[in-house]
């Protein structure tokens, strides 16, 4: 998904990965052949004696020392409280017939946090793992958590998609039939000031959590979040599966992308079911502050300055905005449609299915459409400055073609983008208004 002007003042930057201790030989050597051969005591003092004496004394009644903690890793407790465990179970217990049990992966994000809520309320079972990491406002994220999720009954494990020890417990304690992949770093701005975050989770945390599945015995069927950005520098509209993703406009497309090759490899080597959703400019209440349209309806209300981008030669930036509802439908059936995995003890037994599959709306809207909307809902003129498109990751139109989503999923978008940014200001207003007037 894209965004048009990030907020990146709240971001943390992530820590190196400590090095390992190398002690320096020339050190040892010099201590080593200074005290091998020197037997005649004449040469130390009866103070230095003392001295040593007292420093091996030291060393042999101290306690050993407590290894050092390893950096991303958690212990026991820390992944949701005492007892986590039976929490997990319960979380995950399925209370209609024929229902899934889903482990939801960036639970506590937008889509996340949607998605889990639809699965738990129609009766499947539910176990959500998110990280909370900065990347936004986290009182956002531990607000869906406690607004959303903890009053549905979904339970949230504290944990990091990266942690394979967590993974292979969570898949221990339950049988999931599926997993909702979720959990990446979004933006695409954010790739040109931290690259690696992409990496990290979109790569590294995607193929942990692929390795960890498809060990598993029986594999679960996988439903994950690739992205319309795949599409790139594609100027055929509008965007079809068929369509080439090799040119890549951004760090995070390009992750995206490369997503999508290792799901495909996966599911050829070990026989793991996997379906790939590329979402479409997802708006709705309880979104991400990074997107255009959450930013802008911020600035419109403090009468701060928004800057509308248009493309060379003033062309128009529109986006193919798709409802939040809309989206979970989607996820929701494809999770429904997804064939059993084929794969058992790692190895693959039969074909297995693999899809990629468009999740918009088929309306693309220009952005000046957006402002306008704004301003009527929030019934304030927005002080409006337009500025060239920078080259940094974004690009200038998206349009889906959902054909493929009508067959293989029955997807049928239903709200039109007034609509959707009614509900979104309503929520705003409440959660903002209510709770948080000094951000006005």
């Amino acid at each position: 998904m894209t965004s048009l002007k990030p907020i990146l003042s709240h971001i943390d930057n992530i820590p190196s990965t400590p090095g390992k201790f190398k002690p320096d030989k020339s050190n040892m050597y010099f201590l080593h052949h200074r005290f091998r051969l020197h037997t005649t005591v004449p040469r130390l003092t009866l103070w230095s004696l003392v001295f040593l004496g007292l420093i091996m004394l030291f060393f042999l009644l101290s306690p050993p020392s407590p290894a050092a903690p390893r950096r991303g890793l958690r212990t026991t407790a820390a992944y949701g409280g005492s007892g986590w465990e039976n929490r997990v179970k319960a979380s995950a217990k399925v209370r209609s017939r024929n229902g899934h049990t889903v482990l939801v992966t960036g639970a506590v994000g937008f889509v996340g946090a949607h998605a889990s809520l639809a699965l738990k309320r129609r009766g499947d079972g539910v176990v959500g793992l998110d990280n909370f990491n900065s990347y936004y406002d986290v009182a956002l994220k531990r607000s869906r958590k406690s607004q959303l999720l903890d009053r549905a009954g979904v339970f949230v494990v504290d944990g990091d998609i990266n942690d394979a020890v967590l993974l292979r417990k969570l898949f221990g304690l339950v049988h999931f039939t599926h997993v909702l992949h979720l959990a990446a770093q979004a933006g695409v701005r954010y790739a040109m000031v931290n690259p690696n975050s992409y990496i990290k989770s979109n790569i590294d945390g995607f193929v942990n959590l692929l390795e960890v599945s498809k060990s598993t015995n029986p594999q679960p069927a996988i439903v994950w979040a690739s992205s319309s950005s795949v599409y790139g520098l594609n100027s055929k509209v509008p965007f079809s599966e068929k369509d080439r993703t090799d040119q890549p406009a951004s760090l995070y497309a390009a992750t995206k992308k490369a997503g999508e090759e290792i799901a495909h490899t996966y599911n050829h080597i070990y026989g793991l079911s996997i379906t790939g959703l590329r979402f479409f400019t997802v708006y709705g209440p309880w979104g991400r502050p990074d997107m255009a349209y959450f930013f802008f309806t911020k600035d419109i209300l403090k009468r701060s300055p928004i800057s509308i981008f248009e493309g060379p030669d003033h062309a128009t930036v529109a986006r193919d905005f798709t409802y939040i509802d809309d989206i979970v439908k989607g996820c929701l059936s494809a999770l429904d449609t997804a064939k059993k995995s084929t794969g058992s003890g790692g190895k693959k037994k039969g074909e297995a299915q693999f899809r990629i599959i468009n999740l918009g709306n088929t309306s693309p809207v220009s952005v000046n459409k957006l402002v306008s909307i704004l301003e009527k809902l929030l019934k304030v003129k927005a002080k409006k400055k337009v500025v060239l498109m920078p080259r940094n990751g974004d690009v200038a139109f998206t349009h889906a073609n959902i054909s493929l989503a009508r067959k293989e999923l029955g997807y049928r978008p239903t709200t039109d983008l007034e609509t959707g940014l009614k509900k979104f200001v309503k929520w705003y207003l409440d959660y903002y208004g209510g709770k948080k007037k000094n951000v006005w």
